[in-house]
């Protein structure tokens, strides 16, 4: 059970949302339980063997997963987690890097976009390095033809921008971006926004948000504007995330939405608002709880 923690981090970045990475960590222990106690006591690595399980059974919900998000009310998004959701891993600094980065919100929406198997091999290769002859026994191809699904992936994540952006520069940015939305300011906010700017709100119909992706910078300020006026009592405050600077929207003392951006050229091109509290677990953790650690 000691390998939980690791799983599960693996699975989420396979599935996008922490129920379904928690499904396929509870498949691969059962998988483990069930095996005959005499071949189980023969595994050198149980770390490899049930990563390598986990990767399997993810590489089958993927699947079923698109197909249920096709039938998802409104935008779906990944499941925004807190910074400290998977503070653990990557002793070393760079290792660490790697991994904050391969959980922000801009990354998981590329994921979205790629194939179960590219999806797979490029988090288990790129993220977790692991070698292609073990991707291999996962997907069901040869070493050969994972490194290819992996240099495919690869170029999806770089094609993205956005991604490349300093810190900093990111967070100046969007602290310019919230003083516009504070003030109301119209015509300023219209200037932080990338022209071709896109928002997306996912509600899963379970909390009123925008059915569909909002477009050009005049109708997201114009959205954001009248959405604040609509709720007087929400209170928006800036939150450190994965993807730099966001916000998180408090209301009757909880977190009842989370806020990324992505920025590029000195404008916000897009901004992702999860208000699913289905996928907010980890922001409303009971008091006296670490916010945002998986226990």
């Amino acid at each position: 059970m000691g390998e939980r923690r690791h799983l599960l981090s693996l699975a989420f970045r396979m599935l996008g949302t922490i129920s379904e990475a928690e499904d396929a960590v509870q498949e691969t222990y059962i998988r483990w339980y069930r095996m005959d106690p005499l071949k189980r006591e023969k595994i050198d690595v149980p770390r490899a063997w049930l990563t390598r399980v986990a990767g399997r059974v993810c590489l089958d919900m993927l699947g079923s997963a698109r197909a249920r998000r096709e039938r998802y009310v409104g935008p779906w998004l990944p499941e925004p987690v807190p910074t400290s959701a998977f503070a653990e891993l990557g002793e070393d600094p760079l290792e660490r890097v790697t991994l904050d980065d391969s959980v922000s919100m801009a990354l998981l929406v590329v994921l979205e976009a790629m194939t179960p198997a590219e999806r797979v091999a490029f988090v288990l290769h790129d993220v977790f390095r692991l070698p292609f002859p073990d991707i291999a026994e996962i997907v069901g191809r040869t070493p050969a033809a994972c490194r290819q699904l992996a240099t495919s992936a690869r170029a999806r994540v770089q094609a993205s921008p956005s991604r490349t952006v300093p810190r900093s520069e990111h967070d100046e940015v969007v602290r310019r971006f919230a003083a516009a939305t504070r003030t109301g300011d119209l015509d300023a906010l219209i200037k932080a926004l990338d022209p071709t700017a896109v928002l997306r709100s996912d509600g899963g119909g379970v909390v009123k948000a925008a059915r569909n992706p909002i477009y050009g910078a005049d109708r997201v300020a114009r959205f954001l504007l009248g959405a604040l006026t609509k709720q007087p009592q929400a209170e928006v405050v800036e939150q450190q995330t994965h993807d730099g600077l966001g916000f998180v929207i408090w209301r009757e003392g909880r977190i009842t939405g989370v806020v990324t951006l992505d920025v590029l050229g000195g404008l916000v091109t897009n901004v992702r608002m999860v208000v699913n509290p289905e996928k907010l677990s980890l922001w409303t953790l009971p008091s006296g709880a670490d916010e945002g650690t998986i226990t």
